[in-house]
């Protein structure tokens, strides 16, 4: 059986980042919601699960600092990457983003058999990509407002302190609807790649991957190889 052709997707400190990111996100879901709903009977079920109220509101800060971490391994990354000159806007909106969400909605529709040929990311990847940095701003920055509410004080009036664990529970809420039904769906549950895409894990697609998914980064790829490849059998052909 022949080898199927495959193509790098993320490199591994990208595939560490997404880990710490993902497992870090589980932890503060499975600790956070019983804190939010701590009135019903099935919170009090997982604080016991935890051994406790102390040990499961630990385990949430430590899930917290994971999930900074993470943020802070993948700003470090991007301004390496930069500085090394390997810098991309792949992940910036750009106005065919729009025209693609268009396509697909007529397709959706059944007013156009066409489908958007993507590049390296869609607008749907790059959707989940900023919400991230959105998320992380208004989680991080209110959960660091309730971690260190002494520090906080001496920054901010009462009314915000109060109004950051507002913002930390709500928007804590939308992040877990958000991924596990937007997210989950686009990555493992759509036809396309149930019951699961592994790429998150070894970083590469195939062929057949890459060219239902991503068309327009895999023509300019084999068009780059093409190229090299020409230019290795004309310096071939002149020695």
């Amino acid at each position: 059986m022949e080898k199927q052709t495959r193509f790098k997707r993320f490199d591994i400190h990208q595939r560490i980042q997404h880990g710490m990111m993902f497992t870090s996100f589980i932890v503060l879901a499975l600790t956070g919601l019983p804190i939010k709903y701590h009135y019903t009977g099935w919170a009090q079920v997982v604080v016991n699960l935890f051994g406790g109220f102390d040990n499961m509101f630990f385990t949430h800060l430590t899930g917290a600092v994971v999930m900074l971490a993470s943020s802070a391994y993948h700003l470090a990354y991007l301004l390496i990457m930069f500085l090394i000159g390997k810098r991309s806007w792949a992940t910036m909106p750009h106005p065919k983003d729009i025209i693609d969400l268009v396509v697909s909605m007529k397709y959706f529709l059944g007013l156009s058999k066409d489908k958007p040929q993507f590049d390296r990311y869609s607008y749907k990847e790059k959707f989940d990509y900023w919400a991230v940095f959105w998320g992380m701003f208004i989680i991080g920055g209110s959960g660091l407002m309730m971690w260190f509410p002494e520090i906080s004080a001496q920054y901010f009036p009462r009314w915000v302190i109060s109004s950051a664990r507002v913002a930390h529970s709500d928007e804590a809420m939308l992040a877990i609807l958000a991924i596990f039904i937007w997210h989950f769906y686009n990555v493992h549950f759509s036809p396309s790649f149930f019951p699961g895409s592994w790429v998150w894990w070894h970083g590469q697609l195939t062929r057949e991957e890459m060219k239902h998914e991503h068309p327009i980064e895999l023509e300019r790829i084999e068009k780059q190889q093409d190229d090299g490849q020409k230019a290795i059998d004309s310096k071939k052909l002149n020695v």
